[in-house]
């Protein structure tokens, strides 16, 4: 979302993880703005059974746990890497000062949180629904306008029926049964297990 070499030119630094490891947990002082590179990294946070609710899937370019940034206040959230990425992170003093430096780039940093807040809300009125295909239908339409999560080229879903059900509040044995029959009934197309959505509702 910022601009690598403007990034980099205030003193941000590369970082590379493996699968599964930690880039920082809920409690957690914030001291580092965060953005994926390359790779893949999940937001969430965990229940009191241990289940995963994820809050998005990152994807290369975006920027993530931004928040505490701004308050002061410890992570409310966890990030954990997908896979093996890269990230480029700019300790928080010096990220504070860039945004003072550049309204540009303030602008549209506000704008991304405003986005996410709105997406925020919209998910949470879709959980109060008992029906799974119109949570999964309602988490499909919403990446695809937001072109997050997909392939743009041919509308292949890039999400696991585990993260569909860490984002939409369900057990993966209903994902999986709810997508089964949403293919059969023609509201997506599942190819040799790979997932395809055009329609937004």
């Amino acid at each position: 979302m910022i601009d690598i070499q403007l990034l980099l030119a205030n003193g941000a630094t590369y970082r590379k993880v493996n699968g599964n490891e930690i880039i920082f947990s809920e409690g957690d002082t914030c001291s580092f703005y965060y953005q994926l590179i390359k790779g893949s990294v999940k937001w969430i946070n965990m229940d009191s059974d241990g289940r995963e609710c994820i809050h998005a899937v990152i994807e290369n370019g975006e920027s993530f746990g931004e928040y505490p940034l701004f308050d002061d206040r410890p992570y409310t959230d966890s990030a954990i890497a997908c896979s093996e990425s890269v990230l480029i992170r700019l300790c928080k003093p010096a990220f504070l000062k860039m945004l003072e430096e550049n309204s540009a780039v303030l602008f549209s940093f506000t704008r991304l949180l405003s986005n996410r807040l709105r997406s925020k809300f919209a998910l949470i009125k879709s959980l109060g629904s008992n029906n799974p295909t119109l949570r999964i239908l309602y988490l499909l339409n919403h990446l695809k306008v937001e072109r997050r999560n997909f392939c743009p080229d041919c509308s292949q879903l890039k999400l696991t029926r585990q993260q569909i059900a860490g984002m939409t509040g369900l057990r993966i044995e209903t994902v999986i049964r709810t997508m089964r029959n949403m293919h059969d009934n023609g509201d997506i197309l599942i190819n040799r297990g790979k997932v395809f959505y055009n329609n937004v509702t």
